[in-house]
Parts: structure tokens; C-alpha cells; sequence
């Protein structure tokens, strides 16, 4: 009888131990959402062409916000939809109303981002990735000789890539290191009154590296 049990308890362990290595593993899989802090820089495209050497043609800032997406593990591939919104410190330090990248003074405004992702397991913790998708920004206009901003805004649509590392800390928790390059090409104006411009062709570059901290469901 003794020989029986201990046989039957060898047999559970022998059956369990992969089922519990399964559950505990990283799986790049599911639901998922995550906070994000980096750097900004949004400046004038190639096709700007300002010549005068008072206008700062780039701002700098602190980006941060939130994202939330779905992925699918196809085995030694995983691909995703994600969407972020993001806001920015970035803004003109100048005190005149200068054409700066072709806005004028502004700080940077709210930016939505939807998108897809698509990588490849360099190890079973370890996720390597490229993405891309629209972007949709704002960029608030600074009033007068002052810091305080309007309710006009321009804002700009356009389109994102970029390519990251996500690295599993352990089955929910995971953290990610980013690079991603937006080019914006149409805007229209959103006046105090509430009336909007017509769209307009514009070309402004966004260069972005942050970090995630998220949980997977």
C-alpha cells in the first residue's frame, strides 16, 4: 500500500511540474497596460525652411502617459494592437511671436496613438519589436508676450514607427525600452470661438525614447 501512494504521488508531480512551469512562464499573450515616461523632441521637418537664426526650430520635453494593448503569441512570434494617449512638457522658451517650425510659439499638447506591433522571442522572457500606426497631436499656442496658453490649438495628424525591447519580469509584470519616429503631414486650427480651419499640409518630426512599466493580464 505504501509503494502504491508513493508511486501515485511520483505520478502527480510528474504530471503537474510542466503545468506549473507553463503557468508561471511569460507568454507575451493577452491584455495589457502600462505607464510611460521618456524624452521628447518635436521640431521642423526637412521641408521647413526657415533662415532666420532667432526662432528655435525644436522644443524639448518630458513625456509621459499611459497605454493599454492586445497580443497574440504565434510561437517564436508575437503581434499586438496597442493605443497610447501621452502628454508633454515640450514647449518655446522665446518672448515674441516668431515663426518657430512653422507654428509659432507653442508647447506640446495631448498625442493619441493607435497602432500595431509585430516582434520576434530573442529568448522566452525577452520580446524584440517594430511598430507603427497614426498619431493624432496637439500643439497649443502661446499668447502674447506671456507663458499662459490660448484655447487655440493646432492639431496635427500624421503617422508613427518604432522599434523596442519588452523584457518579462515575471508572469504579469513586464518593462519596455522604446524608440519611436513620428512625421505629422496635415493640421487644421481649433479656434478660441470654437471654429476650425481647413486642413493644410505641414511637416513637422517627433523623435521620442521612453520606458514602460506595465501588467499583462
Amino acid at each position: 500500500m505504501r509503494k502504491l501512494m508513493v508511486a501515485t504521488l511520483l505520478a502527480g508531480a510528474t504530471v503537474a511540474t510542466p503545468a506549473l512551469a507553463q503557468d508561471v512562464g511569460p507568454t507575451f499573450t493577452g491584455p495589457r497596460v502600462e505607464a510611460i515616461l521618456g524624452y521628447d523632441h518635436v521640431g521642423a521637418g526637412s521641408d521647413i525652411d526657415n533662415d532666420d537664426g532667432r526662432d528655435d526650430q525644436s522644443i524639448d520635453g518630458l513625456l509621459y502617459g499611459i497605454g493599454a494593448g492586445y497580443d497574440v503569441n504565434l510561437g517564436s512570434a508575437v503581434v499586438g494592437v496597442e493605443g497610447e494617449w501621452t502628454d508633454s512638457t515640450a514647449k518655446s522658451d522665446r518672448y515674441d511671436l516668431t515663426d518657430q517650425f512653422g507654428f509659432g510659439r507653442v508647447s506640446q499638447g495631448r498625442d493619441l496613438y493607435i497602432g500595431a506591433r509585430a516582434g520576434i522571442l530573442a529568448n522566452p522572457q525577452t520580446l524584440v519589436y517594430v511598430k507603427g500606426g497614426y498619431t493624432n497631436s496637439k500643439l497649443n499656442v502661446l499668447a502674447g508676450n506671456t507663458n499662459d496658453t490660448t484655447d487655440t490649438s493646432f492639431k496635427l495628424d500624421g503617422w508613427r514607427v518604432g522599434a523596442g525591447v519588452e523584457r518579462a519580469i515575471n508572469t504579469n509584470t513586464f518593462a519596455k525600452l522604446e524608440y519611436r519616429y513620428s512625421n505629422y503631414t496635415d493640421a487644421h486650427i481649433d479656434y478660441m470661438d470654437g471654429g476650425t480651419s481647413s486642413d493644410f499640409d505641414i511637416d513637422t518630426d517627433r523623435h521620442q525614447v521612453v520606458a514602460s512599466v506595465g501588467w499583462r493580464f
